[in-house]
């Protein structure tokens, strides 16, 4: 058995965190991909009815990544200024569509940061908008192959922007079912008790 060689073994520690971060990128460009592609595909093809559901599912998704990035070490970039990966995605389109499917739920209020109450009010249509244009740039040092990069970005503007917005999205999204599921209608609800006094009324006559 052969003694390691000076420094072999601080060069493997090394190259081992070098790997886990490299696995943990590619599981968060995973989330951030298919997030994307998700919101994408809802704004074109889902109908009022299917898209609060189904972004309620994918804002939870993705805040799941983002509190994972929030738990890890904190990322820093190599340089002062960002590598230049080429011009912001064009998300005007998604937007729009996505504000013509919410329709009157898109308005809504929150309160963005809550250890300083104070009530905002946004677009839905605008938020999910940010949200992914904060991931798509991330993507595209990602995919350039700035692994410390993407990391970097997706993680502080999680803490700085996206994590708030995709927390106010979720709330937002899941009232919206919670209305729906949970609301009764008292007028329709007296009517029926009303319809079935009468029918036993009449029974009894």
């Amino acid at each position: 058995m052969t003694d390691q060689l000076p420094g072999q073994a601080a060069l493997e520690a090394m190259l081992a965190v070098e790997t886990e971060t490299v696995r943990f990128a590619d599981d968060i460009a995973t989330s951030v991909g298919s997030f994307l592609d998700s919101l994408r595909v809802i704004a074109t093809e889902a109908t009022p009815g299917q898209a609060i559901s189904l972004l309620l599912l994918q804002i939870s998704e993705i805040a799941l990544a983002g509190a994972r990035l929030g738990a890890q070490r904190d990322f820093a970039p190599r340089d002062e200024y960002q590598p230049d990966v080429g011009p912001d995605a064009d998300l005007d389109d998604l937007r729009l569509r996505l504000a013509d499917l919410l329709g009157n739920v898109d308005t809504m209020s929150y309160v963005f940061d809550p250890y300083q109450p104070e009530v905002v009010e946004s677009q839905l249509s605008d938020d999910l908008a940010s949200i992914a244009s904060d991931l798509e740039n991330g993507m595209r040092h990602y995919r350039a192959g700035d692994v410390e990069e993407a990391l970097w970005w997706w993680q502080f503007s999680y803490v700085s922007n996206w994590g708030s917005l995709a927390g106010a999205a979720m709330k937002a999204l899941l009232s919206v079912v919670a209305h729906d599921r949970l609301d009764v209608d008292i007028e329709s609800e007296l009517d029926v008790i009303e319809a079935a006094t009468a029918a036993l009324d009449g029974g009894q006559a």
